[in-house]
């Protein structure tokens, strides 16, 4: 018979139970039998304590091949081949393999090596996210991305996994967050929480600790993302008003007149006649800065300043949200936009003010000046 798998003890009688329940012929059932306790609790206690507690409770598997070797002899082989072992063993009788297999496997236990570090590695699912995000994902994003996917994980993911092994996490476990999500309206959410998933599931295949992605198999559809809208002028002149005499008014005439993402805002500074920020779209941790001329529509706000103080984002989009409740705070952004092609800026400057990309070939030929950038800005002016 070809490779069958030998689960710990616990495992065994399910195991015995499904395959004697498809075996056809009863001696071949009592050799699945048979094998099946390949390793009972006297053998496991020969092998080394940590490969020993392994085999107990992380469900590894042994495999054992029976061939014919002689008109009246049998030749057993037992091999094992995870977690940095390869061990291969083959003798005339069950019992010699075994002890062989015991042997081999206390050698090879003298001579493994092993990353110290993978000792500290955790299995529950809510350690191991805990890993991932510090010593992984932190090294990848922005400061304010991470920010946003911890609180995500933590309002979210968290209390529907913790406490949770990872290899007990089922397909349908995942399929259940995501569906809850998307059908109480969160389809952004949703979004950000499958993407967080797959990528605490993808580590956790390369750490060896699962097998499989659950991920994999879990249904999602994108929700539609919403296209930014304009602010008409009115609404302009309202949001600065009715926060004249506070610092919102202005972190919104800096929004309004720079076209600065929102995570970008508390990056911003003056260098001359220029706004100098970062520009966070930027991407494999590349800095990059870009500048937005002081156009005649911010000057007024920048007279008397002497330096820019923010709030946190969460209060500076609360307090847009209660006079403008129709727009996001990221309307802001559309509106400079809007407002750089009703005055006749030109496209390359436009995209040089927003931070967005040329391109590959556009990125490494074009450098437009500060002459030119400053002459375009003088266009914001209605």
């Amino acid at each position: 018979m070809g490779f069958v798998k030998y689960a710990p003890a616990e495992e065994q009688n399910r195991f015995i139970s499904l395959l004697a329940k498809t075996a056809m012929d009863g001696a071949i059932r009592q050799q699945i039998k048979n094998a099946a306790r390949l390793f009972n609790e006297k053998d496991i206690s020969k092998m080394p304590k940590t490969f020993r507690k392994e085999f107990r409770t992380q469900g590894c598997t042994a495999h054992v091949r029976k061939r014919k070797s002689g008109k009246h002899t049998w030749n057993y082989e037992i091999r094992y081949r995870r977690n940095g072992y390869d061990i291969q063993v083959s003798a005339n009788s069950l019992d010699e393999a075994k002890r062989k297999f015991v042997e081999k496997l206390n050698n090879a236990e003298k001579y493994l090596k092993r990353d110290p570090s993978d000792t500290a590695i955790p299995t529950a699912f809510d350690g191991f996210a805990g890993y991932f995000f510090e010593n992984f994902y932190k090294r990848k994003v922005a400061a304010e991305t991470l920010r946003v996917a911890l609180n995500q994980y933590k309002n979210h993911i968290l209390p529907h996994f913790e406490g949770v092994p990872l290899k007990k996490i089922t397909p349908a476990k995942c399929q259940s967050l995501i569906d809850e999500l998307a059908n109480s309206g969160k389809g952004k959410t949703s979004d950000d929480v499958f993407t967080t998933l797959n990528l605490i599931f993808k580590a956790a295949v390369k750490h060896g600790l699962i097998t499989n992605n659950p991920m994999d198999m879990v249904f999602h559809q994108k929700h539609a993302q919403e296209h930014g809208k304009a602010l008409t002028k009115d609404e302009e002149k309202r949001l600065l008003a009715e926060t004249a005499g506070t610092p919102y008014q202005f972190i919104f005439a800096l929004a309004l007149y720079t076209g600065l993402r929102p995570n970008e805002y508390k990056t911003a500074y003056t260098d001359g006649s220029f706004i100098i920020a970062n520009n966070s779209k930027r991407k494999n941790g590349k800095a990059e800065l870009k500048k937005i001329p002081i156009t005649p529509m911010l000057k007024p706000y920048l007279s008397d300043l002497k330096e820019f103080r923010f709030t946190r984002l969460e209060q500076i989009r609360n307090k847009f949200n209660k006079i403008l409740p129709g727009h996001k705070l990221y309307d802001l952004r559309t509106t400079f936009y809007t407002r750089c092609q009703e005055c006749g800026v030109l496209p390359a400057a436009r995209d040089e003010f927003v931070g967005h990309s040329l391109g590959a070939l556009g990125n490494a030929y074009t450098d437009l000046s500060d002459e030119f950038l400053l002459a375009e800005g003088e266009k914001l002016v209605y």
